[in-house]
């Protein structure tokens, strides 16, 4: 039995297909991956509501994969502090092969399932920490022998894949399954596998980090000023729930460093009843 992911296209031909007509088929096979996506609801909120606990008692979040899914991963722990604010190193990707890995493909890196776990312990893992293993095959040994050491030592698992019934699900707890079908080039798991495991990433990160009061109202008030569009965007926040004018709130902002900050100095009871309030021990300010 060939795996979603390795069957053929269901277009051929394609270097003999005008430019409209590659467009259009490549969208065509995109559309289907909202779908698929929303199967997966269920398991990924049953999954989320198992994360918080642990990182609000101070877990940590794992991602841990090869190639494109390895890549996935590591972009969106990287977003996590400049986005929310949170400590380097509460969410972590690791790649097999290594950092170099993610500009340069390490042959034979993937192969090796022990190696995750070793790349793991490096950071003295608890039970409090969760591993998600993400694997658009579902085979890599990688993930796999990285999510069956993490389970043995007690930590939560879960995983992204794209094919049904996979070694990667079954070694964990919580396996996240998105069949979007045969790539629009055979085997090409950057193009729909891929995006679907970036969609779920940016589900399962936001909402744990919403969940761990990082957002007030729809607001990222705890961002990182690294440049100037970001400072702009917390002068406006702050103008909006302050009332005060643009000067006065980018000197609040400069002064204290973030819009949270500048916000509870202004004694603004409306920054704290904007739907959305820090759950009892949430990462701190």
């Amino acid at each position: 039995m060939i795996k979603t992911t390795e069957q053929p296209s269901p277009y051929d031909g394609l270097e003999q297909m005008p430019v409209s007509s590659l467009l259009r088929a490549i969208h065509t096979e995109d559309g289907k991956i909202h779908g698929a996506v929303e199967k997966a609801l269920p398991m990924i909120e049953q999954f989320i509501e198992q994360i918080v606990p642990r990182m609000q008692r101070g877990g940590r979040l794992f991602y841990i994969g090869a190639g494109t899914s390895g890549r996935l991963g590591v972009l969106d722990a990287s977003e996590m502090p400049p986005t929310y604010g949170v400590p380097q190193g509460l969410v972590i990707g690791l790649i097999a092969g290594g950092d170099g890995a993610i500009r340069r493909a390490v042959e034979g890196a993937e192969d090796d399932p022990e190696r995750a776990w070793r790349d793991i312990s490096a950071f003295h893992p608890t039970a409090e920490d969760t591993v998600i293993g993400i694997a658009a095959s579902g085979t890599t040994p990688y993930v796999v022998g990285g999510l069956q050491k993490a389970r043995q030592a007690g930590l939560l698992t879960g995983s992204i894949t794209c094919n049904a019934a996979s070694p990667v699900a079954r070694a964990s707890e919580f396996p996240v399954e998105v069949i979007v079908g045969p790539e629009f080039v055979t085997g090409s798991t950057r193009m729909k596998s891929g995006t679907a495991q970036k969609m779920v990433l940016n589900m399962i990160s936001t909402t744990v980090m919403i969940r761990l009061g990082r957002v007030q109202g729809n607001k990222m008030v705890h961002m990182q000023l690294t440049n100037r569009k970001l400072i702009d965007r917390g002068i406006r926040m702050i103008m909006e729930k302050s009332g005060l004018s643009a000067e006065a709130a980018q000197a609040l902002l400069l002064k204290h460093g973030s819009v949270k900050k500048a916000l509870d100095s202004t004694g603004d009871e409306s920054s704290e009843t904007t739907g959305s309030q820090s759950p009892k021990g949430a990462i701190g300010e």
